[in-house]
């Protein structure tokens, strides 16, 4: 096992002029350390690599709950489809990540530190043809939180999706399932 770069970022809680196509452009070829520490010269470093011994690569976005793990893989899927000049018409992180509603609903939760926290991994696979220009994903994703389904520390709620399918109890298609409002649900780890 060899670990390449490590970079450790933080997130500012607001937009900053970093991460446009600009930016991008001018991490675009730059060797490791002939600019400043950014995810997009760990995203050059990954494609350069790929490139030059045609092995595949990884890039682990890892962090607490709020650190932006999902928009930092963002980034670098955009990265990857600018510099690989992507014939695609829409952006592949839209298309990656089109699915996030879905995933949110099922695998976020509120906490105390975050209101739409992650409680499930993301495994993403970007392939590339023989040009290097992207040519799919695929995006596995694995609930990291069961025991969130019975048991909420203090402050603290379940699965999105529970609350929206509460909200949702007086529609007809779900009254089959007899849910009722969340405040008058109890749980149990039997």
């Amino acid at each position: 096992l060899v670990v390449g770069i490590i970079l450790v970022a933080i997130n500012p809680y607001k937009q900053l002029p970093i991460y446009g196509d600009a930016i991008i452009h001018a991490y675009s070829g730059q060797n490791m350390g002939d600019m400043d520490p950014h995810i997009f010269a760990v995203a050059e470093e990954a494609y350069k690599q790929m490139a030059r011994n045609n092995k595949n690569q990884s890039i682990i976005v890892s962090g607490e709950s709020g650190a932006g793990k999902t928009v930092s893989a963002r980034y670098t899927m955009r990265y990857f489809a600018t510099v690989s000049k992507s014939s695609s018409n829409a952006h592949v992180e839209d298309k990656v990540l089109a699915s996030n509603p879905i995933t949110e609903a099922v695998g976020n939760a509120k906490t105390t530190r975050n209101d739409n926290s992650s409680r499930f991994g993301k495994y993403t696979e970007i392939s590339f043809d023989q040009r290097y220009q992207i040519i799919g994903a695929n995006m596995r994703t694995y609930l990291l939180e069961k025991s969130r389904v019975v048991f909420q520390s203090e402050n603290e709620r379940n699965y999105h999706i529970f609350y929206q399918l509460c909200a949702s109890a007086v529609q007809p298609e779900f009254k089959h399932l007899k849910l009722g409002r969340s405040e008058k649900i109890t749980y149990s780890s039997l």
